[in-house]
């Protein structure tokens, strides 16, 4: 089976990835910083926001792909879909700031968290009652 409900949010979410790219080039551009952080904790939230990113979606839309081709519940693929953008929304607001959110960081966590178990977990129950 070929996946068609997570592909649409794989790109939405590689769309959200770009602005946070654009967001860290801009903030490189204005700081006149070219590589690392310039020893500016603004800055070093932006690229780690960016890079949080970059460390958990890609996987979690493997998982997420691959619950489609074993045809999961569409229901439940949408749902880890939608906490995962929620996540990664909830995620970018509370970090960035140099005060952050400690609570939505944390919750943003957990819930990136709990669909990679989520996912992981039903397809290794899949495989086992197979």
């Amino acid at each position: 089976m070929i996946p068609i409900i997570v592909p649409t949010y794989a790109a939405i979410l590689m769309l959200m990835f770009v602005l946070l790219s654009i967001r860290v080039v801009q903030m490189r551009a204005s700081a006149k910083i070219g590589i690392g952080t310039g020893n500016d904790p603004a800055m070093e939230r932006r690229i780690r926001v960016h890079g949080n990113f970059a460390e958990y979606v890609p996987l979690a839309l493997l998982l997420l792909a691959f619950m489609e081709m074993q045809q999961h519940s569409r229901y439940l693929i949408h749902v880890l879909c939608i906490v995962l953008i929620l996540a990664r929304v909830v995620h970018a607001i509370g970090v960035t700031p140099v005060q952050e959110n400690f609570s939505m960081r944390v919750g943003s966590v957990l819930a990136t968290f709990a669909v990679l178990v989520i996912a992981s977990l039903a397809l290794l129950i899949h495989v086992l009652l197979a």
